[in-house]
């Protein structure tokens, strides 16, 4: 006769099964309705796997910058120069052409106070010109200043609004302030890879995003 599984959760209480549900307090496992303790032992299940999964993949990321950075220090070591792009991005491709490794190392951005006053000028110049001329522009500085959830602006947009020319002294004095209000705080490293099935054929990004994947 085969013991009754017990459940994953369980807590022995003198002998007895419980469980601890979500104020702490013990409940007999008898008396946990059956669709509860599907539920939870699915969850657990599936939050367990991905929690190895997370741990697999985090070594996994290491290995592939440690592997990169020791084929970098080879190469510099070789050639007594060092290998890589000014802000140490490098693409490593295979022999064959169809699979590639890149490494992008971005700055981690934060804006000063010079952002604000570069707001005021802008909208300076937004209030004295033609209001019917100029209403992609005006879309571009709305966007731009259109924060998101996390309070932050739009930085994509920001870096374009840099690149529009315009004579007016005054909106020359605001991208100077957009400019001297960027703060480099840091850089975060990215590591991406991708295959295609010929030298000539187009690359497919290999996912590691679990939204990507199949």
């Amino acid at each position: 006769m085969t013991a009754p599984r017990v459940h994953p959760a369980a807590i022995d209480v003198a002998g007895q099964p419980y469980l601890r549900d979500a104020k702490g307090a013990l409940v007999p496992l008898a008396a946990v309705k059956a669709t509860d303790l599907l539920m939870d032992e699915v969850v657990r299940k599936a939050t367990d796997t991905a929690a190895a999964l997370s741990a697999r993949l985090k070594r996994f990321k290491e290995m592939a910058f440690t592997s990169v950075g020791e084929f970098q220090a080879l190469l510099a070591q070789e050639y007594d120069a060092a290998i890589g792009g000014k802000k140490g991005n490098i693409t490593l491709t295979s022999y064959d052409g169809c699979r590639k490794v890149q490494v992008q190392v971005s700055d981690i951005l934060e804006f000063g106070p010079e952002l604000q006053a570069a707001k005021g000028l802008i909208d300076e110049c937004l209030a004295e010109w033609a209001a019917g001329s100029g209403a992609e522009l005006r879309a571009l500085v709305n966007r731009v200043f259109s924060v998101d959830k996390e309070g932050q602006i739009n930085r994509a947009e920001l870096f374009m609004l840099l690149r529009v020319e315009i004579a007016d002294e005054r909106w020359q004095r605001a991208m100077n302030a957009i400019r001297e209000s960027i703060r480099v705080i840091g850089s975060r490293s990215y590591v991406r890879f991708y295959e295609r099935d010929a030298p000539d054929a187009a690359w497919r990004a290999i996912p590691l995003d679990i939204a990507a994947v199949g």
